[in-house]
């Protein structure tokens, strides 16, 4: 086994695969796909927006409590690590941009941008499943945003829940196995 290869099994045993951003996250957006059916588009677009300021701080929590070791501060994936983690942020103007111009449109922009955030998952917790997951998410939020138009929007959030979710279940199981050799 090489450093790369003990530092990639460190990674997946201190966030048990990435299993706990993705409960947190799919509950967050669960609640946006409630309240979408209460509130103005546009306040839920914003709930959708801004949910992630309560489900990364709870992801963060429960990663401690799911993960079977922690992280060495020396690891040389940490860097990597937060960088992919936050690689999200620099896509966030086209959602800013399609609030003003479309709100119905925020859970399109945000599963689109998620499942390209996925991608790079899967070489770092060397699981396939991020492929699926991104894949589904993006083209699955395009599919429902074609066939449903504006009545897409709590869909989307039910569909990335759902996938995430799926994901979790699916991403902690094999990083189980690829840490613990079962």
């Amino acid at each position: 086994m090489t450093d790369l290869d003990l530092a990639r099994r460190e990674v997946s045993q201190s966030s048990a695969g990435g299993a706990a951003f993705l409960i947190c996250f799919g509950a967050s957006l669960l609640v946006c796909a409630v309240l979408s059916f209460f509130l103005p588009v546009r306040q839920a677009a914003l709930a959708v927006m801004f949910q992630g300021g309560i489900a990364l701080p709870c992801a963060f929590l429960l990663e401690r409590r799911m993960a079977w070791g922690p992280m060495a501060k020396d690891n040389p994936l940490n860097v990597l690590s937060v960088q992919l983690a936050m690689s999200q942020i620099v896509a966030f103007p086209i959602v800013v941009a399609m609030f003003d111009l479309r709100p119905g449109a925020v859970p399109l922009a945000m599963a689109s941008i998620a499942g390209g955030h996925f991608l790079p998952y899967a070489w770092l917790q060397r699981t396939n499943v991020y492929i699926w997951l991104g894949v589904v998410v993006s083209a699955g939020a395009l599919a429902l945003q074609m066939a449903l138009g504006s009545r897409a929007f709590p869909f989307i959030l039910m569909l990335m829940t759902a996938s995430y979710w799926v994901g979790a279940v699916l991403v902690r199981r094999a990083a189980w196995r690829l840490t613990h050799g079962r």
